[in-house]
């Protein structure tokens, strides 16, 4: 709910409220839709405004917090039996909403550790896109984007040849 004298805006009502719910604090949240209607809530009219969040999933500790059960994470093209109203439709908004853009070229950053590699970030894309993307053409799309910055001299060694880790740069915007 709106607290006026608590929030200085629609997204801090967001932002205290999931972390109020979900004792979960998030670096990026971006607003997808309004709707409204008096058959969207059987107890009456109602006003939703849709949000998704991007946190990483090392950072995902969500406990059930003020007026919660409980959480359960799920796919969120096959959610289950236990959403009510139209937030399925909701979530399939603000799923496709996060496709689009990541399909334009935006780089979902904030799922990735503050240090990854381009084979991570490819995979966070993969995760929220639903399939597999080339490879090269992912590196090529990615080449010169300004939102990556690689990390000088650290890099990731395994089976395969070392990889480049990079960092998202300062100010980047999802």
């Amino acid at each position: 709910m709106l607290k006026p004298e608590v929030d200085g805006s629609l997204d801090h009502t967001a932002l205290r409220i999931l972390a109020t719910k979900t004792r979960v604090a998030l670096p990026h949240l971006e607003q997808v839709a309004t709707h409204s209607g008096p058959d969207r809530d059987p107890r009456g009219w109602s006003v939703t405004t849709l949000y998704y969040a991007l946190l990483p999933s090392d950072q995902v500790p969500a406990l059930a917090g003020d007026k919660t059960e409980s959480i359960e994470w799920c796919d969120p093209e096959r959610p289950g039996h236990r959403l009510v109203f139209d937030h399925r439709q909701l979530l399939a908004e603000a799923l496709h909403t996060l496709r689009d853009k990541v399909e334009r070229g935006a780089l979902p950053l904030h799922l990735l550790p503050a240090k990854f590699t381009l084979t991570e970030l490819q995979r966070a894309c993969e995760a929220i896109l639903g399939h597999e993307l080339d490879k090269g053409a992912f590196r090529r799309q990615i080449k010169d984007a300004p939102q990556l910055v690689a990390v000088e001299g650290e890099f990731l060694r395994g089976a395969q040849r070392p990889a480049q880790m990079y960092r998202a740069a300062v100010g980047f915007a999802f």
